[in-house]
């Protein structure tokens, strides 16, 4: 009898697909696993524990390359536990960063609502400008950047536009 679980079994009990257990191998977080004799992947113990740690430290927003300098120091025999305090600390700095820009955003949004509330029953019954879609966002000033947080949830192109 074969030791170990197949990657699909592996998989299910982290809630990942396989593809990203073969990444997790391809970048060297995970160790190249043994094989069946009919060639199927069999993962051991400790693997799984492995697997279970980077599934933890991605759910605490770890990036793969933070997973691999943790995993790098603990190969060579130090405690990474001071190395992820560091992490976290830069991560809860960026999250006040982040929570900052979203309150100013959200009071400019609060702003610009009130400065056009009274407007809202005049501006239905009057035709738009040409080329305007909205009057309260054609007539607001636009803002120099937006906040690096407000980024976030705007969603990602999956391919380049296209060039005029």
């Amino acid at each position: 009898m074969e030791q170990g679980i197949q990657i699909g079994e592996l998989a299910n009990r982290f809630d990942l697909n396989p593809k990203t257990i073969r990444y997790y191998e391809q970048i060297g977080l995970l160790p190249e696993p043994e094989r069946s004799l009919s060639g199927y992947r069999r993962y051991n113990d400790e693997a799984v524990e492995r697997l279970g740690f980077i599934r933890r430290a991605r759910v605490l927003g770890l990036s793969l390359e933070e997973i691999g300098e943790i995993l790098s120091l603990k190969a060579r025999d130090f405690c990474p536990c001071g190395h992820v305090l560091g992490i976290i600390d830069a991560k809860i700095t960026a999250i006040d960063r982040r929570i900052a820009d979203l309150q100013a955003l959200r009071s400019d949004l609060g702003t610009l609502r009130g400065a056009w509330i009274a407007e809202t029953e005049r501006l239905q019954k009057t035709p738009s400008e040409q080329g305007c879609v909205c009057q309260i966002i054609g007539q607001t000033i636009e803002m120099v950047a937006p906040p690096p947080s407000v980024e976030v949830f705007e969603p990602k192109r999956r391919h380049a536009p296209a060039t005029p």
